[in-house]
């Protein structure tokens, strides 16, 4: 054995011979003791549960208006979790300002200017460059999707208050007078609500004066469905969930993220405890013993409003979490919903199981939207035949349809399922807004696909737009006129659904961002984005990936104008 060798076994043999060892210094990320008191001043009694960790991390952002590494790590700390966990779910969502060790600090007011497609026909464009170029030092500026007020484009967020058919004079008029929470409009309360014979229903439900059975029955009579875009049968999945062994629990979507959509918002901030009484009796239904609501964070007005209300409620009913979402489209999605709801990033889950077998914490779960539940006191007390009594066009029911773009009255317009775009239109939306032409329309969303004005005559309803490569969704209606872009429209659109991707899988994630890079160009490959866009339908593994191309292949289907073909789609 030569010297050197016999000199490491040694070393080996007898530990500390010959060996100079290192200082030890703790590995990982260190605390900073005034941070840890900062964070645990700031929680104060809160639980420090792993499924608190976004509503913790949003007490910080409001306090702080950032996060800091040493913030995150002292929460970490605090919650006994690790650092990469805190981290990766504070910036997986955009409304959490994470700043890393130097980096300068978050201006202390940030202005949000929503770019999707609504606002970008009504110049957001302009009005961003106008306002980064009027805002002070301590003033940040930024781009956001969709905020949810499509019907008042274009739209800014000053903080948290919303400045409707927003200028520069406006949007810098609230910033400089320190308008930064939100606006509560007048709605309907507890004390009027009960005083036109609101929750007599529940009580008759929780009584047993109307059995399980006779109100799924009134659901099953009147076929209503889900109303956040699957179009699920209710009555059906409130029996799947009964169906499983419990305890149960159930959560409310009102993640209200799919650009052009708001009816949520509306019927939140009017009519709150219509929709309340709907889920309370949906819980007593699938026995819950407490109900989620998933808040999006672009809806501060309707969040304090719930605060308020639920309060009020009285004793003896389940216990009801308020949780506010932080920015993330995806989480629309149920699955991810769940996983957002449990403190995590909101990746999709892979089915099965399904959420009504193994939803939130690992239990049975009914997961329904904003919506459904508001009308199930309606439906219940005037009898299925009420609702299937409406409807047009040989459909049954009524729909919310958020109707924004080139009309001369845009909002939530309440209309018989089945109604077309034409009738829609001129019947509840006063016609085309003043110099414009009817040219296009997306019957569903960002996701819907875009149909042209030829097509005016189909039944804006749940299964009567797939064939032409679309479908209705959460019925998010944007009129677009022979001033718009169309292939500049499906552009918007592709560029919302590249920054809303969780990333989970390649499809969705690389595919998105193909996608932009082709439509970017003067010239589209048809040929290639149409494989593109079958890739990502076959490959996605949820409906964002799956559906983000129906505008892509809609437009080159039926405006074959736009690629210097002669006619029209049939």
């Amino acid at each position: 054995m030569h010297g050197d060798q016999a000199q490491i076994v040694r070393q080996f043999d007898h530990p500390g011979e010959g060996i100079r060892r290192a200082k030890s210094v703790p590995k990982g990320r260190q605390i900073d003791p005034h941070a840890v008191e900062q964070i645990a001043a700031l929680l104060g009694d809160r639980p420090r549960r792993r499924d608190l960790l976004i509503e913790h991390l949003h007490l910080i952002q409001d306090t702080y208006h950032q996060i800091s590494a040493a913030h995150l790590a002292a929460l970490a700390d605090l919650m006994k979790l690790s650092f990469a966990e805190v981290f990766e779910t504070a910036t997986f969502y955009a409304h959490f300002d994470v700043v890393k060790e130097n980096d300068p600090p978050v201006p202390p007011l940030t202005i949000r200017v929503c770019d999707s497609l609504t606002c970008a026909l009504f110049g957001a464009e302009k009005l961003l460059h106008a306002v980064r170029g009027g805002a002070g030092p301590h003033v940040r500026v930024v781009r956001a999707p969709c905020v949810g007020r499509c019907d008042t484009a274009p739209v800014a967020e000053v903080g948290h208050y919303f400045v409707d058919h927003a200028t520069k004079e406006t949007v810098l008029e609230a910033a400089d007078k320190g308008n930064t929470h939100p606006s509560i409009p007048d709605y309907i309360g507890y004390e009027d609500y009960v005083a036109k014979g609101g929750y007599k229903l529940l009580e008759r439900v929780r009584s047993g004066a109307i059995t399980t059975e006779a109100l799924l029955q009134a659901l099953d009579g009147a076929s209503l469905r889900g109303l956040g875009g699957a179009g699920f049968p209710t009555a059906r999945k409130w029996r799947s969930v009964l169906g499983e062994p419990g305890p149960r629990l159930m959560a409310i979507n009102g993640d209200e993220g799919e650009p052009g959509t708001f009816k949520d918002r509306f019927y939140l901030e009017t009519d709150p405890h219509r929709f309340l009484e709907g889920t309370l009796i949906g819980a007593h239904v699938v026995e819950a013993p407490e109900v989620y609501i998933y808040l999006r964070d672009e809806y501060p007005a309707a969040r304090e409003i719930l605060l308020r209300e639920i309060a009020k409620l009285p004793a003896g009913g389940p216990v009801i979490h308020l949780r506010r979402g932080a920015g993330a489209y995806i989480c629309g999605e149920e699955s991810s919903m769940l996983e957002s709801l449990e403190g995590k990033r909101g990746l999709p889950r892979h089915k099965p199981p399904f959420p009504f077998q193994v939803g939130l914490f690992g239990r049975p779960t009914l997961i329904n939207n904003v919506e459904t539940v508001y009308w199930v006191r309606d439906i219940v007390e005037k009898g299925a035949e009420w609702w299937t009594s409406q409807g047009r066009n040989d459909r049954h029911g009524l729909r919310s349809y958020s109707v924004s773009g080139r009309v001369a009255s845009p909002g939530v317009k309440l209309a018989p399922a089945g109604v077309t775009i034409r009738e829609l239109i001129e019947e509840f939306c006063g016609g085309m807004a003043e110099g414009h032409t009817f040219r296009a329309y997306l019957p569903g969303g960002a996701s819907g696909g875009i149909l042209p004005a030829a097509m005016d005559d189909i039944p804006l309803d749940f299964g009567t737009l797939e064939k032409y490569g679309c479908f209705i969704g959460s019925a998010a209606i944007v009129v677009l006129s022979d001033k718009d872009d169309i292939k500049g429209a499906a552009l918007n659109l592709m560029r919302f659904f590249e920054d809303e991707s969780c990333g989970q899988c390649t499809p969705c994630r690389v595919g998105t961002q193909k996608a932009v890079a082709l439509m970017d160009r003067p010239e589209w490959d048809q040929g290639l984005l149409e494989e593109l866009a079958q890739c990502m339908r076959d490959a996605s593994i949820c409906g964002l990936g799956q559906a983000a191309s129906n505008p892509v292949t809609t437009v080159i289907k039926y405006f074959p104008e736009e690629f210097g073909a002669k006619g029209a789609a049939e």
